[in-house]
């Protein structure tokens, strides 16, 4: 006995599945459009609203109980009455001020080199490398990795990135170090999906480092070689430019200029208007950066810049802008107790904060930059110094944002709270240089970082946290019976 299995209407069956089908296509666009919102952002929305809170934009007048409006990474509105998205997450700023994300004008964090030291850069440290086969024509150019570019070897994986912003710094510039010409800096953001998502702008400048390379038996193995060879390579540069244009416009008849890396990279960086930074702390450093920036031609800008407060006329009267070091001179914990220091050196750990003050008056462009710091919570402790020695809080923080944004051509993207701008931006629960201030919350690109404030350690007994002696009171005594 046969079974005959009955199917419905062919033409209902057919359209049931069609509309189903289409449903199921809307249904999955719906997902996928809904998906860059939450994910891009963890969960979150790609758009927020910071409500009632006061504003220090920075490049114009302060705004009590504004809104600032961010939304697919810009910020689109900034006012009292700065209309809200409906789909933006709303943050009460009642109590809450925010700043602009802050830049550190000089370092190497966010890179995959690890050098000498954290957020350390080859031309403040001294030389200690070891010997090198010495010179022996210009294809031969010792310290020389013009090419390495900060934007190619950015890298999300840097530890210190997490730290950096915790402390408020959205931005880095950034520089490859170790070497009389490095590499090239760029700008960056502390945040991403990728490595490449962080490059705000590549190539803004050339940094230098007048540490002799080797021993000084090899070349350049003294100060004197070094600014005799970085003058070469200057005069070799325009010689390349001029020598690559004449035969590309008649190459018939003439023999081609041979390709140097070193002369093709800095043309181009030279040709795209990428300032030179030379290292300059001292008096004498400054007064002799000054005069090589007019030798030799270039779009100066002077790094470390802590005696400003004998040469700020000088600086000002070249119109060149500085960065200044905030990693304070003060006595090295080795240095030897029975060589007592000059009473120069003695100045100038007592002045060098005066620094940006005396730049200020004389109408310097300067910027901020971290140094040899290793803690980022110690760059805003350091930029206090300076207030203290007299730079008005206003002038403070416009180093650590505007300023250096001007500096390296970013200005119109990064440095201040303003529509069209990019939303990297700090949420504090005071002013920026008191002490107790906290920051809580830390956009970069728009996305939102929520700063997690670490538990104090709870205060000991007598008798030690669990209750047992402390381990100091079992120490042994010490050789001699000293304890």
């Amino acid at each position: 006995m046969s079974v005959t299995k009955r199917h419905g209407n062919p033409l209902v069956l057919a359209l049931g599945g069609i509309f189903f089908a289409i449903f199921a296509i809307f249904a999955i666009f719906a997902i996928f459009a809904a998906v860059p919102q939450a994910a891009a952002q963890g969960g979150e929305p790609s758009s927020f609203a910071i409500r009632g809170a006061r504003v220090v934009a920075v490049s114009g007048p302060i705004l009590e109980e504004a809104t600032v409006v961010v939304s697919r990474g810009m910020i689109v509105a900034v006012g009292k009455d700065a209309a809200i998205p409906s789909e933006a997450w709303i943050i009460d700023g009642k109590g809450l001020t925010v700043y602009p994300g802050l830049i550190d004008g000089l370092t190497d964090v966010a890179l995959l080199s690890a050098g000498v030291a954290p957020g350390r850069l080859a031309a403040e440290i001294s030389p200690a490398h070891a010997p090198q086969p010495a010179a022996s024509g210009p294809e031969d150019r010792p310290g020389a990795t013009p090419w390495r570019s900060a934007a190619d070897e950015a890298t999300l994986s840097d530890k210190r990135i997490e730290s950096w912003r915790e402390a408020g710094f959205t931005t880095v510039v950034a520089a490859p170090k170790d070497g009389i010409f490095p590499g090239q800096a760029a700008v960056l953001n502390l945040a991403g999906d990728r490595p490449g998502g962080m490059v705000v702008k590549g190539a803004v400048a050339v940094p230098l480092s007048l540490n002799p390379v080797g021993s000084f038996r090899s070349f350049p193995g003294s100060l004197m070689g070094v600014l005799g060879y970085v003058h070469q390579v200057w005069l070799d540069t325009e010689w390349y430019k001029q020598a690559s244009a004449g035969y590309a416009k008649n190459p018939r008849g003439q023999a081609r200029p041979a390709y140097d890396r070193s002369e093709a990279v800095l043309q181009q960086a030279l040709d795209s208007k990428a300032l030179v930074l030379i290292p300059a702390n001292n008096s004498v450093q400054i007064r002799r950066a000054l005069a090589l920036a007019e030798r030799w031609k270039v779009r100066a800008v002077l790094y470390g810049g802590q005696m400003g407060y004998e040469t700020a006329g000088e600086i000002a009267a070249k119109k060149i802008p500085v960065l200044v070091n905030l990693q304070w001179p003060e006595k090295s914990k080795d240095a030897d107790p029975d060589e007592p220091p000059t009473l120069r050196v003695l100045r100038f750990r007592d002045r060098a904060p005066s620094a940006p003050a005396a730049l200020a008056r004389a109408g310097v462009k300067f910027a901020f930059y971290s140094g040899a710091i290793s803690a980022p919570k110690d760059i805003l402790k350091a930029a206090r110094k300076a207030v203290d020695a007299g730079l008005a809080e206003d002038a403070a923080l416009r180093a650590l944002t505007l300023s250096p944004a001007e500096i390296f051509g970013v200005a119109d993207r990064l440095g201040s709270i303003e529509a069209g701008k990019i939303a990297n931006l700090i949420v504090a629960d005071g002013s920026l240089f008191a002490e107790k201030t906290k920051i809580k919350i830390v956009f970069v690109d728009g996305r939102k970082f929520e700063i997690r404030e670490t538990p104090k350690p709870a205060e000991p007994t007598k008798n030690g946290p669990t209750g047992e002696k402390p381990a100091e009171e079992f120490a042994l005594p010490m050789a001699g019976g000293a304890q």
